[in-house]
């Protein structure tokens, strides 16, 4: 593993005031990236290491009666072959309750749970020894329906203390009848966070019979507090590096490989490397939430809302995961940013024999964006005003009330932001004549623009920023100051995962920032430093950026005080004087409070962030392909750090929202994946992005480092209610589901 030294790549970008905070400083993994130079996890190799292979399930839910290893012991080259009875420690772990086996025990309830592992010195004969392990299986009934499960007494329990992982209600006020009420049963389908790096790591035994686990994840302190106790480890022996990370989106929030590479090399004593494929990908690791979404929104006849009513169930899978995190963002979220005096909703998380589900960019809060955006057009279309202008009159403000009772005490204009969407130039009336490219199916040529019509959609999302109702969330940063060469030069080291968002850049530029010093090396993230949470909850230019300038002022502060007692010197004479300056702080922000079990009240959120979306589309309501014409966002984003690194956000984000909407899904029929692969799992390319056009505000967060507000997520809220809207406008369709399929949209000619 190498340090990542930041200047090298800033291709001439090397001032203090240039190079700073505010600044559009290049990535230093960019080209790297995009040349193929860069080492991710499964580019990790040792001379001697052994190769690691996973034998999975077949069926959703089954007993399992007997596991026969010996014919994969049998065969040349394979060094171990372990199932559950070899798991040293805890045989259970789990981000939020321990429910997980490592490997499976007496029973499995996903198709791909875990429940053997081989060793071997090449990865085929470890691939071929795992076929050859035999497991009896006693198939019975999946529990797939997260309705029956949530709600049928007779269902079968997933886990024995029942099918429920979390109800959470909201409860204001009492009025739940309106002159206009629209009603509506909405679905959103299970989406993959289908990042390009498969799932991969390198375990290595210790001399002191510890182990050293390079992994391509997003918190490597939470996998070391599961790890530790399933190796019967001290943590201070499971010692975890960040290797290169391939994206990430929510999924590397829980374990894969980690423990099974790990057992498998204190087993043998070697290095072994364990790199998935593309199928065992789609079953390593948890997907978004399906959601099924009852709505009934009341308002007066001019369009002011009354009340909301709502239900929400999301289907969580074999195993917990964060689904308890996921139906709190979306009960406390479920009536969007509007302002609303009643609400009753109750949000659900359950069991069922399909893939777990966990956290994915959004979580919770797109499926009730969908719910909550399809029902504010059909108010608006109930009550006869445009998309735009119902949610104007509705829309919350700095000393609004949320559902939950919490005040929005920071800027929130998001009136302001859907006029200036408004006012937004379009891209015009299609041409007579039209290139293949511009239509929907392309150079296929499905049309020429027969039966092709254009439709407008808007989308409107709020997003909490950083952890929720009480987590203790904070980051620990250390930065040094040293001389090197003759030139100081600053060291800053955090556990903070870098997963794609560019946080080695954002820290690089706080710490010239604040310390006015050009050269900036960031070590390789570990857990030899403090925990910096997860990369997740658009948390970490907030916390760890915080906790880094924090850090840096503390770090200034006693350089001031040696040029005080030496103010002749300079910086370069004094760190030769006193030798380097070092300081660690740990960044906390302001503190939060669980939601209340029976009425959802409470202070639960850090930070709300508001974008919203405009989506133009051409249907070809024929053949029901859609062509996405361009997309345009407004996002308050309190203070940007990075201009260029702020926009690609936006840009990715709005892409998976896009994909949620018109193409995404992971089919699950009978509690089995029918698509694991990037055929038949469909993602938007560099073809289906149209041009997006942007207008990003700066209304500082007081509470903030440097007044930011996080900016990955919200934009893959509103890019899809704001996608499937505009479809709906371009074929009358009442279109309820996403992603929308062809057959949803096609209209069936007459007969005769």
């Amino acid at each position: 593993m190498t340090w990542v030294d930041v200047l090298p790549f800033v291709t001439g970008i090397r001032t203090g005031s240039r190079s700073g905070v505010g600044e559009s400083v290049l990535r230093p993994d960019g080209t790297l990236k995009v040349t193929g130079e860069f080492a991710y996890s499964s580019d990790l190799w040792l001379d001697g290491m052994l190769w690691g292979a996973t034998l999975r399930s077949p069926h959703p839910s089954a007993w399992i009666r007997s596991v026969d290893v010996g014919p994969a012991l049998a065969m040349p080259g394979v060094f171990a072959v372990l199932t559950h009875e070899d798991v040293p420690g805890e045989k259970f772990y789990g981000l939020e309750h321990k429910d997980q086996p490592v490997l499976a025990i007496d029973q499995v309830r996903y198709q791909g749970e875990a429940v053997a592992l081989v060793a071997a010195d090449h990865p085929e004969t470890a691939r071929r020894a795992a076929a050859a392990i035999v497991v009896d299986y006693e198939v019975r009934e999946a529990v797939v329906d997260a309705r029956r499960a949530a709600f049928d007494p007779s269902c079968p329990p997933v886990h024995a203390h029942g099918n429920l992982v979390r109800h959470q209600p909201v409860r204001v006020g009492s009025t739940f009848d309106a002159p206009v009420v629209v009603t509506g049963e909405y679905e959103v389908g299970m989406q993959d966070q289908a990042f390009l790096g498969p799932e991969s790591g390198l375990a290595v035994p210790g001399e002191d019979g510890g182990v050293d686990l390079y992994v391509a994840t997003q918190w490597l302190h939470v996998d070391q507090d599961q790890v530790a106790p399933c190796l019967a480890l001290p943590k201070e022996k499971v010692r975890l590096s960040l290797a290169g990370v391939g994206g990430a989106f929510g999924a590397r929030e829980d374990l894969s490989m980690q423990i099974h590479a790990s057992m498998l090399a204190l087993r043998t004593g070697k290095p072994v490397k364990i790199v998935y494929g593309r199928e065992e990908s789609f079953f390593g690791h948890v997907h978004r939430h399906p959601a099924r979404m009852r709505y009934e929104h009341g308002a007066t006849a001019d369009g002011r809302l009354v009340y909301v009513r709502a239900e929400i169930v999301l289907d969580g899978g074999a195993y917990c995961s964060s689904s308890p995190a996921v139906v709190g963002n979306a009960a406390s979220l479920g009536v969007g940013p509007y302002e609303v005096g009643n609400v009753w909703i109750d949000a659900y998380g359950v069991y069922t024999n399909n893939p777990p589900c966990g956290a994915m960019r959004g979580f919770g809060a797109v499926q009730a964006c969908y719910a909550y955006e399809s029902q504010m057009d059909r108010l608006a279309e109930a009550c006869g005003l445009s998309p735009v202008e119902v949610r104007i009159r509705n829309a919350v403000s700095q000393g609004s009330k949320l559902a939950t009772g919490q005040i929005v005490d920071t800027p929130a204009p998001l009136a302001d932001m859907l006029r200036e969407l408004e006012a937004m130039p379009g891209p015009g009336e299609p041409s007579a004549a039209r290139d293949l490219r511009s239509l929907p199916g392309g150079v296929a040529q499905t049309t020429h623009g027969e039966g092709v019509r254009r439709g407008v959609g808007y989308g409107v999302g709020i997003k909490n920023i950083c952890f929720s109702e009480g987590f203790d969330d904070y980051s620990t940063a250390r930065v040094r100051v040293e001389l090197l060469g003759g030139e100081p030069h600053v060291l800053v080291h955090t556990a903070a995962a870098e997963v794609g968002q560019g946080l080695i850049t954002i820290k690089a530029q706080i710490a010239r920032t604040e310390l006015g010093i050009d050269k900036v090396t960031i070590a390789p993230a570990d857990t030899s430093v403090g925990s910096a949470g997860s990369s997740s909850a658009s948390r970490q230019s907030y916390v760890t950026g915080g906790a880094v300038k924090a850090t840096c002022e503390a770090v200034r502060e006693r350089l001031d005080r040696m040029r005080a007692g030496h103010p002749e010197l300079t910086l370069e004479e004094l760190l030769e004087l006193y030798g380097p300056v070092e300081e660690t702080r740990e960044y906390r922000h302001r503190p939060t409070t669980p939601m209340d079990p029976l009425t959802g009240q409470g202070d639960s959120h850090v930070q709300l962030a508001l974008c919203v979306h405009r989506a133009v589309v051409d249907v070809d309501v024929e053949l029901g392909l859609v062509k996405v014409v361009e997309l345009a966002a407004v996002q308050d984003v309190g203070r940007i750090l990075n201009p260029l690194a702020l926009e690609g956000q936006i840009h990715g984000g709005t892409a998976q929202g896009l994909g949620l909407a018109l193409m995404e899904e992971i089919q699950v029929r009978d509690g089995k994946v029918l698509n694991p692969s990037f055929t038949d799992y469909l993602i938007p390319t560099i073809l289906d992005m149209p041009p997006m056009r942007l207008s990003i505000l700066e209304n500082p967060d007081p509470h903030a480092p440097y007044g930011l507000r996080g900016a990955g997520e919200p934009p893959t809220l509103s890019s899809t209610p704001a996608v499937a809207a505009a479809v709906r406008a371009a074929t009358g369709l009442d279109l309820p589901r996403v992603p929308i399929r062809p057959e949803d949209i096609a209209l069936v000619p007459a007969a005769g």
